[in-house]
């Protein structure tokens, strides 16, 4: 029995090592416009749908087209939540 068990665990770890397949590409190039931010909207969330009130997916940011902007904006807020969430773990180690 303990090595049934132990079989199932190693074979459970070594999954976790495994290369990932990226079935996500086909989104993540579609969300680089305008466009295509307001279809994977829709397609995420058809309550809500596309929500963008200071309009900063028509802007041009650095002149560098709008896919770069649509890229900084992507980066930024990945960046400003995860300087959110290790404030909020310094919060409670406090």
């Amino acid at each position: 029995m303990k090595s049934v068990i132990a079989l199932l665990l190693a074979a459970g770890s070594a999954s976790a090592f495994a290369p990932q397949q990226n079935s996500r590409s086909s989104v993540q190039l579609a969300a680089e416009s305008k466009e295509g931010l307001e279809s994977l909207a829709k397609e995420l969330n058809p309550l809500v749908g596309f929500w963008d009130p200071m309009g900063l997916s028509e802007g041009n940011f650095y002149d560098m087209g709008e896919e770069a902007t649509v890229g900084f904006l992507r980066q930024s807020e990945i960046k400003h939540g995860r300087v959110a969430m290790a404030a909020f773990v310094g919060y409670c180690v406090q």
